[in-house]
């Protein structure tokens, strides 16, 4: 197994910057050509003209994992396939709307960071936009399900989630079917409320699925964020957070298992940029088979302004079988030394045959023993999770996927 761990407790160096992970691995990230260098976090580029993003080449730090010849169709200025279905179970109390581009609310949460995410803001036309009330605790969790028709054109999709001041929500976003999708999702979490908004990606064979989710948190606001990553050929995923006031909290967690042939990439970015913040990320993922890919990218700025900060990001990955690879990259950058804490941790391993070897000897049979060791993996994340909706579908899921280990195991 190989691991990297970082972690600062109450730094005085004013510019830091921590990526372990990435010089650790540096033989197994060769690209031809080379890499195109990347500057701070805080300078990247948001825009939202599609002009102001070059056609990506896969030589740019953002894309370099990514199998960008997979997806040219993202890249084209306009994107006019079929849009999904969306089908809407709103818990009591949570509004629900769907409104063209010129809503004057759309947009403000944060301005597109790549070529695809300004494609999917200039083409669609109605956006969903759903409100939880100022006050209004909601009794259960709002399901969106968005199933799509076919993967043929690209569909552009907009999504905006309110919570107003001093709400509470959960809100899932469940994407099913067949489609080629860039979709933006926007989190606006007002002062002093609470959202927890999942996103389960759980397409079928030859999806192609590039989101982007900006979140904004207000003061002593709090946001869990959860990612899951199941199907599809193609899923990108890039959540942002930054903070609108001091006292905000962000919980960002998610899980994926990568099957044979798929890429499933997550980039995550957390903007502290207000005093007295904290923020948690784990992301835990499972591979197997010939090709199977996973791309997770942790990035946490903390700026001159973010005074008491504390953070830390963990990713933990777990290869099932030969020929699929995991690449993890956490990066630290901290512009003050005035914080409570800052770290990060990833590796990456093979799945362990003493463990299996003890199992077996006790006389649990294999396939058994396998899926006690791959549970036990996800165990506490699926914990953390605490939406006993989105729970109970994990559970499942893996279950199916420890079923086609066993047919890997086997071959």
């Amino acid at each position: 197994m190989t691991a990297t761990t970082d972690t600062t407790k109450g730094t005085t160096n004013n510019q830091m910057k921590t990526d372990h992970s990435r010089a650790s691995t540096d033989a197994a990230h060769t690209h031809g050509g080379g890499v195109v260098p990347e500057a701070s976090r805080a300078d990247r580029a948001t825009s939202f003209e599609l002009s102001d993003f070059p056609v990506p080449t896969g030589r740019e730090e953002d894309w370099r994992f990514t199998p960008v010849d997979r997806l040219q169709r993202f890249f084209a200025g306009e994107l006019d396939g079929a849009a999904p279905d969306v089908t809407v179970e709103a818990a009591e109390g949570v509004t629900v709307e769907r409104v063209g581009r010129d809503d004057s609310r759309l947009g403000r949460v944060g301005a597109p960071g790549d070529r695809t995410a300004a494609a999917a803001w200039a083409s669609f036309t109605e956006a969903l936009v759903l409100t939880v009330p100022r006050n209004h605790v909601a009794a259960a969790p709002t399901m969106v399900t968005v199933t799509g028709t076919g993967a043929d054109g690209v569909a552009a999709q907009h999504v905006l989630l309110r919570a107003e001041e001093s709400s509470e929500a959960i809100v899932v976003l469940d994407h099913r079917g067949s489609a080629s999708l860039a979709q933006t999702v926007e989190v606006d979490v007002a002062d002093n409320a609470r959202l927890t908004v999942v996103s389960v990606q759980d397409w079928e064979d030859g999806a192609l699925h590039l989101s982007a989710h900006r979140s904004r948190v207000g003061r002593d606001a709090s946001l869990k964020h959860i990612v899951v990553t199941l199907g599809g050929d193609v899923v990108r995923v890039t959540p942002d957070a930054a903070f609108a006031g001091p006292g905000g909290n962000v919980e960002m967690l998610g899980l994926y298992f990568a099957d044979a042939g798929q890429h499933q990439e997550h980039r995550l970015f957390v903007d502290h940029n207000e005093p007295n913040c904290v923020s948690r990320v784990t992301y835990k993922g499972a591979l197997q088979g010939k090709d199977a890919h996973s791309v997770w990218i942790g990035d946490v700025l903390i700026r001159v302004a973010a005074e008491g900060t504390d953070t830390y990001e963990l990713n933990r990955n777990l290869v099932l079988t030969e020929g699929a690879r995991a690449d993890s990259v956490p990066n630290l950058e901290i512009e003050t030394g005035e914080i409570e804490g800052a770290g990060h941790a990833s590796a990456t391993g093979r799945f362990d045959d003493e463990q299996l070897f003890y199992l077996r000897s006790r006389g649990v049979p294999e396939a058994e023993a396998r899926r006690l060791v791959v549970r036990g993996f996800f165990a506490e994340l699926i914990a953390q999770i605490g939406v006993p909706v989105v729970s109970e579908r994990l559970m499942e899921a893996i279950e199916a996927e420890l079923d086609r280990t066993m047919e890997h195991a086997t071959a």
